[in-house]
């Protein structure tokens, strides 16, 4: 039995039961793809049902606003994949009709799809034999061949794709592809893969020369970066002065605080009394108190985060703050972090 043969025979006897793989539904299937993207499964589960109770289909999604999306995204990270959902599926609204693709070629003509997402939602919806190279299938396919090319290179793109083209199982691509990616991410697993009980590790060069460890090769990529947000909390009776972010920068188009940022963590006196804070808060802004700093990781960015609430600020309203009630909070698309500081002042 070959290697792809062998694979077929574990993923039937140890499949997870995913809700996206009872459907042949293109656009069930693209829900579970885009959330999954860097997310894991058990995260994304909650995220996708949630989605598709409040999207059944992709002419309601499509009619949604950017700020119900980022809402109901909300602590999945990467939030351009939010934003580009949303137009993917106006996208296939005004020029599908309302109805999904599930032609590779068609797929990659949407916002946001590229070749590995093309890959599988053709795959899983119409059986095309266009083989799905994710995470998994690299680490996968880089140990049983002993493949030290990086992946995150731009030769290896080609090389892995080539490979797991000519190992796809043409009369069901679909199960293939399946069971390529959950062997990936249930048994040759990033740390402590289960060698022992994997049907092809005698012929696995990673298994035989002990590179486990060493297999697949990543290249170093670009050192973090640090930044300093130092955000205000303003309250006026119950309502709560906010801020509505540009198009650039990380949270584009969500909500959060009045901000500064600096080069470095400053006393918070230092802070209060810099022009840019007296022009914005007033010259008799007070700090009533200083929450913990928080350390808050994103790809490329670490961030600290420090919330300051002030007292007796006369606030000039800058074109894109604005008070709103309290109890409003839970219906705006906040980041993570600042959902967080919220939620345990005032308890939504």
């Amino acid at each position: 039995m070959n290697f792809a043969d062998e694979l077929l025979g574990w993923y039937h006897d140890n499949k997870r039961d995913l809700p996206w793989r009872n459907t042949t539904d293109a656009y069930t299937i693209w829900l579970s793809e885009i959330i999954l993207q860097q997310t894991r499964v058990e995260q994304g589960k909650p995220y996708f049902y949630r989605f598709l109770e409040r999207f059944p289909t992709v002419s309601s999604f499509a009619a949604a606003t950017e700020d119900e999306v980022l809402k109901l995204w909300q602590g999945l990270g990467y939030y351009s994949r939010g934003r580009n959902m949303l137009k993917t599926a106006q996208q296939v609204q005004n020029e599908y009709n309302g109805i999904f693709p599930t032609d590779y070629h068609v797929l990659l003509k949407l916002k946001g799809i590229g070749e590995y997402t093309a890959a599988a939602i053709s795959s899983f919806s119409a059986n095309q034999p266009h083989a799905v190279v994710d995470g998994n299938v690299y680490r996968v396919l880089a140990r049983y061949f002993g493949i030290d090319e990086p992946i995150n290179s731009g030769k290896a793109k080609k090389t892995f794709q080539d490979l797991a083209n000519s190992l796809i199982n043409k009369k069901n691509p679909a199960l293939h592809n399946q069971a390529m990616m959950e062997f990936g991410a249930m048994l040759c697993k990033p740390k402590n893969p289960g060698c022992g009980i994997c049907p092809v590790h005698l012929n696995c060069y990673a298994f035989k020369h002990n590179a486990t460890t060493t297999l697949p090769v990543k290249l170093k990529t670009v050192k973090s970066r640090e930044r300093f947000f130092n955000y205000f909390l303003v309250t006026d009776s119950h309502r709560i002065l906010m801020n509505k972010r540009g198009d650039n920068d990380i949270w584009a188009n969500m909500y959060d605080l009045p901000m500064l940022e600096t080069s470095e963590l400053l006393p918070v006196n230092e802070l209060l009394n810099s022009q840019e804070a007296r022009q914005a808060f007033g010259e008799n802004a007070t700090i009533e108190h200083i929450y913990p700093t928080a350390k808050h990781i994103l790809t490329h960015q670490k961030l600290f985060v420090r919330l300051i609430k002030l007292q007796n600020s006369t606030v000039k309203l800058e074109q894109k703050w604005f008070y709103t009630e309290v109890e409003n909070l839970s219906e705006l698309a906040l980041p993570k972090i600042i959902f967080i500081f919220l939620k345990n002042i005032f308890n939504l």
